[in-house]
């Protein structure tokens, strides 16, 4: 893949601006004097602390090699810690995460999404804040303006953000050649690509939509090209409603691409992985996804260098006569570190994530091929094309929504990943989607 040298330091000059709708005391350790200190001592006692996250060596191979050896430099730095990992694929995680918080034994650090997703967990009392952290080195001044923001309730930080996406289409140029397509630019030129490549017998867009969230994302988007970000924020927030004519036409417009064989056969019940690996497996010719996935299609050695030759992106297109504009994008601050409040060795813990966030930033560019909450100078990198283009993109983006299921408070997300399986599996008109999104909404829970 051919390699660019950044002209600037990454995201320094980008605002992000996102669209939200809103969004018993931990026993110290002697050795590590008062809670929130920055260093721990070396000499001091024996400590283990417990880290959950959901990067597995198999679908996440580069983030997971970069924890584990954040992990091994933390350990041979402060021989008295050991940090004991338990990994997990995402819904797998976010459902133990759920029945661990039930009984208070959440790990020591974790794996958390911001605004409303956090939100039952910090009404819990279940995180602790993590502000001391960002007044003094190494995390002062060095996250991208608005990601913090969006982990912060009642003027407090309760997770600290580790990595920044946004959601473009991923497509394989050799099949796009193949057939003799152009990248779209329009929704109606989109379809016309889908039609080419279902009458061909190639499935246009790989979908895992088991795990909902992912076909949330063609939602969202529809949602915004057609009837704007304002709008798609409005409902959220229940101060507008989900069955203003746009949204219910961006749902109608899902069921369009559903029976026109958009997706690959069988897409309601795979997981995002097994979706995933259609496009990975040159089955499918395009995947909307984060660029959580950027490592596969260019670092992640494991994949092989003919296969991230052939992926490219483009924005998802504008809709004749919408009112979305197509520098506006899906994603948002990534997934962030909490400390437990009711962690035993909470100084320690958030040492380690003092740490870990640092370090990430430094090498999440180099190493992985991630797209950091922290600011990085990248100017004396050699860095892929493909991570290059769409770190651009994010700086030139016109505003960025942040992911439905996570702005929704927990029993309207719910509502909202169900009735998007509903929507995909035509098992829901789009006024019946509407109305079940409305009534959640209105519950304020």
């Amino acid at each position: 893949m051919s390699k660019s040298k950044m002209t600037r330091g990454l995201l320094l000059t980008f605002v992000l601006t996102l669209v939200l709708s809103g969004c018993g005391g931990a026993k110290q350790n002697q050795e590590t004097g008062s809670e929130g200190d920055s260093a721990t001592d070396t000499a001091g006692e024996k400590v283990t602390i417990n880290m959950m996250h959901l990067w597995p060596a198999g679908s996440s191979a580069q983030q997971n090699k970069l924890v584990s050896q954040i992990i091994a430099d933390y350990q041979q730095e402060h021989p008295n810690v050991t940090i004991k990992q338990e990994v997990l694929e995402n819904e797998q995680y976010k459902n133990k995460l759920k029945v661990l918080s039930a009984s208070n034994e959440l790990p020591d650090v974790g794996i958390t999404w911001a605004a409303g997703f956090m939100e039952p967990y910090v009404k819990g009392g279940l995180f602790a804040p993590l502000d001391d952290l960002l007044t003094g080195e190494p995390l002062k001044d060095k996250f991208v303006s608005g990601t913090t923001e969006a982990y912060s309730m009642d003027n407090k930080t309760y997770a600290l953000p580790i990595e920044l996406n946004i959601s473009p289409i991923y497509y394989n140029k050799e099949i796009f050649a193949k057939y003799k397509l152009e990248v779209p630019g329009t929704y109606e030129e989109f379809k016309q690509v889908v039609q080419t490549l279902s009458s061909n017998g190639v499935a246009p867009v790989a979908l895992g939509n088991k795990d909902r969230w992912t076909g949330s994302l063609w939602y969202m988007y529809l949602a915004d090209r057609v009837a704007g970000g304002d709008t798609l924020k409005q409902a959220v927030s229940g101060s507008g409603s989900f069955d203003d004519p746009g949204l219910v036409q961006a749902a109608s417009e899902v069921q369009t691409l559903v029976d026109m064989n958009a997706f690959n056969k069988g897409f309601n019940g795979l997981s995002n992985d097994e979706g995933k690996a259609e496009f990975m497996n040159e089955k499918a010719a395009m995947y909307l996804m984060g660029t959580w996935e950027l490592p596969n299609f260019t670092t992640n050695p494991d994949i092989p260098q003919a296969f991230k030759d052939k992926v490219g992106f483009f924005k998802f297109p504008t809709v004749d006569g919408g009112k979305g504009n197509v520098n506006s994008w899906v994603g948002g601050p990534g997934v962030g570190l909490f400390v437990s409040q009711d962690s035993k060795v909470q100084a320690e813990a958030k040492a380690f994530v003092e740490y870990f966030v640092s370090k990430w930033g430094e090498q999440s560019v180099t190493t992985a091929g991630v797209i950091p909450a922290t600011k990085v100078d990248t100017t004396k990198n050699e860095l892929p094309q493909l991570y290059v283009d769409l770190l651009n993109e994010l700086n030139n983006a016109s505003s960025i929504t942040l992911f439905a299921d996570v702005q929704m408070k927990p029993n309207a997300a719910q509502v909202h990943l169900d009735m998007i399986q509903a929507l995909f599996g035509k098992a829901a008109t789009p006024e019946q989607f509407a109305a079940k999104h409305k009534e959640a909404v209105e519950k304020g829970n």
